[in-house]
């Protein structure tokens, strides 16, 4: 067993690195209601790490604990070896943390250019005053933010659309822009809710092509929720399960095929 500064190697020949967060017996709860019961499991650097189940298993209470949008009553998150205490969301993305959601939440009415920009605004720091008028630092800070939005918009192939507004895109196009917000403000840790819920084949194989791109080009660590197993089993190093707030599985995907727990929780088994 791997401890938690030790790296791997992959069976397709990429490096894993230590662990960059770590969730500790998590057990969160919403009044009677227990969403996560007593979980533990690690993200390391560089990985694709997957997190599945049925519906109501507890996946988007989970990444939100991981986001840092919910606080466990009982555990603690890890990063890099620290509790992690509440953080506010400006907090949580000046650590290094971004991410999309399960319902797109895009502004509508601004052009996709616009949209990427906001992912950006972490990395401004000029005043409300010098950004109107618009000279020296402002200007500056801009024009190099601006930069950063269009080499993500070009690594994305969304050169196409980025004076469209975004109300007028289609459903996978929404989605591309969306990771394209989360990838401007170049985060270490890279969080995907259900990126290829609602799309079709040719979109999800274009999305899972720029998941991957991501993962190799800029190294950066990403953790998923989805649903689509064929998916998950392509794109993940390695793959933690959850059935009704409780983990099942944690391995790669090799040994999740071959977990019975797994298999019954998703065949629909009935539990005792």
């Amino acid at each position: 067993m791997l401890d938690n500064s030790e790296s791997y190697v992959t069976e397709d020949g990429r490096t894993i690195g230590g662990v960059v967060m770590e969730m500790k017996n998590i057990t969160l709860r919403f009044g009677g209601v227990v969403a996560i019961k007593d979980i533990s499991f690690d993200i390391r650097e560089g990985e694709i790490r997957a997190i599945i189940g049925p519906n109501g298993a507890g996946k988007s209470s989970m990444l939100n604990v991981i986001s840092g949008f919910y606080v466990p009553q009982e555990g603690e998150v890890l990063f890099h070896g620290k509790p992690r205490p509440q953080l506010r969301p400006y907090e949580v993305a000046q650590q290094g943390i971004a991410r999309t959601f399960q319902n797109i939440a895009l502004f509508e009415g601004m052009t996709v250019l616009d949209n990427v920009m906001t992912g950006r605004l972490n990395k401004m720091s000029s005043g409300l005053l010098a950004q109107a008028i618009w000279r020296g630092k402002a200007e500056k800070e801009e024009i190099e933010n601006r930069e950063k939005a269009e080499k993500i918009i070009d690594f994305l192939e969304i050169q196409h659309i980025r004076k469209t507004p975004v109300s007028r895109l289609p459903y996978g196009l929404k989605k591309r822009v969306e990771l394209a917000r989360a990838l401007v403000s170049e985060p270490s840790i890279l969080l995907l809710d259900e990126p290829m819920a609602g799309m079709n084949v040719e979109e999800k194989e274009d999305m899972s092509r720029f998941i991957l791109d991501v993962n190799d080009e800029f190294g950066t660590t990403i953790a998923l929720i989805e649903h689509d197993m064929g998916v998950v089993m392509d794109l993940s190093d390695r793959v933690v399960v959850m059935d009704y707030g409780k983990k099942i599985g944690d391995g790669t995907p090799s040994d999740i095929r071959n977990n019975q727990a797994v298999i019954d929780a998703y065949l629909g088994v009935a539990h005792d």
